[in-house]
């Protein structure tokens, strides 16, 4: 019997995914030196090739805990993102590098009964095409590096994440599928919006629209994250839950992180 993909599970069950990534590395501590010195600190991105040990210790983390998807540590190893330290040229290595980590730890998770998956996690990045900050072709032209990263490095899907630009959603998922015919192979695309306390996306797109945009560029599932928190998202998922074409993710925080008593939480 084959092995299922990533779909096929997600048509038979409810697929869990693992937690913050961010705040979970807040909370190990780790120095400058771990970054790869302090032009780098907070970048952390980097750890995959800095730290790789700690890379792997967050998914094995998630794994034990009972995820079936692991999110590679790629949210902000787009060479736009990159960029702000000085190494947007890395943006392929870095991704590649994350993607393998992932993929070790999930595969040693997987069982014949149990397999579980890596999602190539893809941020917004930090500037939107929709208001001029960046041009599309730029955009999508860094998409595909970081996607042919993510490729290389053996995720089982991409999931374009706390997306609130409908423009730069596009261009994600142009340079993804360019970055999947280059390497001969297919994954799913996974695309999530993240809506604002406004109850809209940040330039002010409710979540009927960005549903009706994004389902005609065809992803395989559509869905909402980040936000903050599950309570504020309710309806909105509401909305994706009973008019989405595609199955539905939703991938809430647990509120807004802040520092209490020198501590993230």
């Amino acid at each position: 019997m084959a092995e299922l993909s990533y779909l096929d599970v997600v048509s038979q069950r409810v697929v869990l995914f693992d937690g913050a990534a961010g705040t979970w590395l807040q909370g190990r501590d780790l120095t400058a030196d771990d970054f790869g010195g302090p032009d780098l600190e907070g970048c952390n991105e980097v750890l995959g090739v800095t730290r790789p040990d700690e890379i792997a210790a967050l998914h094995d983390a998630y794994l034990e805990a009972g995820a079936d998807v692991v999110e590679t540590n790629t949210f902000g190893s787009l060479a736009i993102t990159l960029a702000e330290y000085a190494m947007a040229e890395r943006s392929f290595e870095i991704s590649e590098a994350n993607a393998r980590i992932a993929r070790r730890v999930a595969s040693d998770y997987s069982t014949a009964d149990r397999s579980r998956f890596v999602a190539g996690s893809i941020g917004p990045g930090t500037k939107a095409p929709s208001l001029g900050q960046i041009r599309f072709a730029e955009l999508r032209d860094a998409y595909e590096v970081q996607c042919a990263g993510l490729l290389a490095g053996g995720v089982d899907l991409f999931v374009m994440e706390t997306q609130f630009d409908l423009l730069g959603i596009k261009a994600a998922m142009i340079g993804a599928r360019r970055a999947m015919r280059a390497a001969g192979r297919e994954v799913p695309l996974q695309v999530q919006v993240t809506i604002e306390l406004t109850g809209r996306m940040l330039p002010g797109t409710e979540i009927g629209a960005a549903l009706t945009t994004v389902a005609a560029l065809g992803p395989d599932v559509v869905g909402i994250n980040c936000a903050t928190g599950p309570a504020e998202m309710s309806e909105h998922l509401r909305y994706l839950a009973q008019h989405s074409p595609v199955p539905v993710s939703c991938l809430p925080n647990a509120g807004l992180p802040s520092v209490v008593d020198g501590h993230m939480h």
